[in-house]
């Protein structure tokens, strides 16, 4: 029976082992040891090219820039670029790598709300696409740069609209209660103010409704925003726009298998399964634009813009695994939903995700593994969810139910909801019997894992393999060392 996290040609199952672009999941963590990261640069250039049809379903030019900051190692990079995607940046150091990956400056977009003076000269200098501003402070700080460099900075005004979806509350970027950007009325100030500089070259606007978004209407409502913007500026500045940016956002369905769905609430199983194509959602949002552009007799306007989109979770995400070993196990007593507490007392336990019933009468069994939220962060900042199975194991039923934890010396490194709020199942589905050596996979988790890793707990940075498109595995980043470890210290 084919499982339904399964991928053709990507992510299968052969003799009974998961196999990720055909290479055996147990052999690479064999030859590199684990936590081990592993991305499909095939799986990347598949979602790029998905991506890239939103180019067809709009009648104007079409700009797709990957977002760095979902993950940004280089051999990532070089595969995004490979792919004929261009990149969103958020920092120097993120501009720095890109340059180092081999893109061109007019191929990057710098984003980021809290940027300094070398990183806007090292943008300026490289002649990137757009600055994204974020504040008039900004802006005029730019401006300064650009006329001391004797040279013309290309910027993008950042709007915050005021539009809500239903993602995670740290997902959302563009309520007015967030930090990013300016309100339109600053940014149309701005356009009036400096639509003669000599050193800012005025070509776009831009908004980011957030990540992991569920429903594409909120694309639409964006659209519509950037082109009452976009006729807003061109009446009171004359100018024309070359631009708009609607940012990402796009959803990855982390619920493909299916399994424990009905473990989460309503809405947090929407966020996690939510599954759409941008291709769609987008030729929606370009026609009913297109109807008030109409309306308006400003058609060449619209037509004579480029729309760009900067995706990372969408590109990323589902692109790699985290292969992980279990390291102990142990059992602790569990009865009729209670816990004996350390003094003696019962108490009651949540059973909202996974009945208790269902482990068993009087124990729960815990796996200790070596990946933590130290190369997994949002599993404890935002409470996400990765799909679990056995690597060695992948063909046979998932259905025994185990407590999950990783090897930080915190409570909270943990695969569920350990506040008992009901935003993660409680137990995790693997076969019957694991021990302590066997090799599991976190699916989905490209995005924003080892991204933000640390080495808390004094742990080794893990390894990460690509699987190369011509069919061959390549390691392009190795193991920390212990001397890593100490690498900047004095």
């Amino acid at each position: 029976m084919t499982s339904t996290w399964q991928i053709e040609t990507f992510l299968t199952i052969r003799n009974g082992r998961l196999h990720i672009d055909g290479h055996d999941a147990v052999d690479l963590a064999r030859e590199y040891g684990t936590p081990l990261f592993v991305y499909s640069e095939s799986r990347i250039r598949h979602n790029i090219a998905r991506l890239k049809q939103v180019g067809d379903n709009v009648g104007c030019g079409f700009k797709l820039c990957y977002a760095a900051k979902a993950m940004s190692t280089l051999g990532v990079l070089r595969a995004v670029r490979d792919a004929g995607c261009d990149l969103e940046v958020n920092s120097g150091g993120e501009l720095w790598k890109a340059l180092k990956a081999g893109f061109r400056g007019d191929q990057l977009n710098f984003n980021g709300l809290s940027k300094e003076a070398w990183e806007i000269e090292l943008a300026i200098e490289n002649g990137v696409y757009a600055i994204q501003v974020d504040s008039l402070y900004e802006l005029s700080l730019i401006e300064e740069t650009a006329k001391r460099l004797g040279k013309k900075a290309n910027v993008s005004l950042r709007l915050v609209p005021g539009i809500e979806s239903n993602t995670h509350s740290g997902l959302q970027t563009a309520m007015l209660t967030s930090k990013f950007g300016m309100m339109p009325d600053e940014a149309f100030g701005a356009f009036a103010k400096y639509k003669d500089s000599e050193h800012l070259n005025l070509s776009g606007i831009h908004l980011h409704v957030g990540s992991q978004n569920p429903s594409p209407a909120v694309y639409t409502q964006a659209f519509d925003e950037m082109f009452g913007a976009l006729l807003r500026i061109y009446r009171e500045t004359g100018i024309r726009l070359q631009h708009i940016n609607l940012g990402g956002g796009f959803p990855v369905n982390y619920l493909r298998d299916g399994s424990q769905a009905d473990d989460f609430p309503a809405e947090q199983r929407e966020m996690f399964a939510a599954d759409f194509e941008p291709a769609e959602a987008m030729k929606f949002a370009w026609a009913e634009v297109r109807k008030k552009a109409e309306a308006e007799d400003v058609v060449d306007l619209l037509e004579g813009i480029t729309l760009l989109l900067e995706p990372g979770r969408s590109i990323i995400a589902d692109a790699a695994i985290c292969l992980t070993t279990v390291r102990n196990h142990k059992q602790r007593p569990v009865s009729n939903g209670q816990r004996t507490t350390d003094n003696g007392q019962s108490e009651e336990l949540s059973t909202v995700h996974y009945p208790l019933s269902t482990a068993t009468s009087s124990t729960d069994r815990w796996l200790l593994t070596d990946a933590g939220f130290n190369i997994l962060l949002s599993m404890e900042t935002y409470k996400w969810y990765y799909h679990l199975i056995s690597a060695e194991r992948a063909g046979e039923p998932h259905e025994t139910p185990y407590k999950l934890a990783g090897p930080l010396c915190d409570g909270g490194d943990v695969y569920f909801d350990i506040e008992g709020e009901g935003r993660l199942p409680d137990h995790r589905l693997l076969p019957d019997n694991v021990e302590p050596g066997e090799l599991l996979a976190l699916l989905n988790c490209g995005a924003y894992s080892l991204a933000q890793a640390s080495q808390y707990n004094g742990r080794f940075l893990p390894p990460v393999v690509l699987t190369k498109a011509d069919g061959t595995a390549e390691l392009i980043r190795r193991r920390d060392t212990f001397e890593d470890l100490i690498a900047s210290d004095l």
